[in-house]
């Protein structure tokens, strides 16, 4: 699910500090008291309602080393997606799994062989 912007956060914080109701709120912005609340608590503890960030790794191919990926794909178009995992492992010096490669050639709309 995504998040709820910052801009869109103290919106509704400033409305309730107007005086409007939570359930108003809630039937208006479609957001749950609680989530009100949580927001409400985060804004005293932290002085900001910004987003936290969402837990979870990063990318081992991430934005920076989409040229890099793309130019191996360009050079070994007939490679599998275990020969290009260990052709990254080898210039990148991090082994990734078949299935990260996978995914990550994926996400740049690249083709790839199927067999050998």
């Amino acid at each position: 699910m995504k998040q709820y912007p910052a801009d869109f956060r103290e919106r509704l914080l400033r409305a309730l500090d107007a005086g409007l109701g939570q359930a108003e709120a809630t039937r208006t912005f479609g957001v749950p008291e609680r989530t009100m609340r949580r927001w409400r608590q985060q804004q005293r503890e932290t002085g900001t309602v910004l987003p936290k960030p969402r837990p979870g790794r990063h990318r081992q191919i991430g934005g920076a080393d989409e040229a890099a990926l793309c130019e191996q794909v360009r050079t070994q178009p007939d490679a599998t997606l275990a020969e290009h995992c260990a052709t990254w492992a080898t210039t990148h010096g991090r082994v990734v799994s078949v299935a990260t490669m996978s995914r990550a050639i994926q996400r740049l709309g690249l083709p790839l062989k199927k067999s050998h």
